[in-house]
């Protein structure tokens, strides 16, 4: 078990959902990097359970979940210096944990695939400008 720093400010989450999102059944994973890589090199991970789900029991559970599931797979499924929002849907909170763990498990493979390929984008836009 290792982990993770947690994002907390809105102005991150917003950031997030505006670049990759990734939609499985039982998760939505939204991931952006991070403007300054100046604070750390690690990723940061936001969780985010809206009252669209149910009452807070739900929601809380919805999000204990999530972060048991992060807690397991940190260290091998995630970028540096990228922010990740998992946000839950109806069946996170009540779906088998391992159908959740190999959802979450996709969508972080999938995200991370969209991330790298424009990094290497901008790297090649970058190198044809200069």
């Amino acid at each position: 078990m290792s982990k993770f720093l947690i994002l907390k400010k809105r102005k991150d989450f917003l950031r997030a959902a505006k670049d990759v999102t990734v939609i499985f059944r039982n998760v939505i994973l939204q991931a952006a990097q991070r403007l300054s890589a100046a604070d750390s090199h690690s990723a940061r991970i936001g969780f985010t359970a809206t009252k669209r789900l149910g009452k807070a029991n739900v929601r809380n559970r919805t999000k204990r979940r999530l972060r048991a599931i992060v807690r397991e797979i940190y260290a091998l499924q995630t970028l540096p210096n990228v922010d990740y929002v998992l946000v839950g849907r109806h069946g996170t909170y009540c779906c088998p944990f391992e159908d959740l763990h190999s959802d979450v498990v996709r969508a972080f493979k999938k995200a991370n695939k969209e991330i790298l390929s424009r990094q290497e984008e901008n790297a090649e836009n970058t190198s044809v400008n200069d």
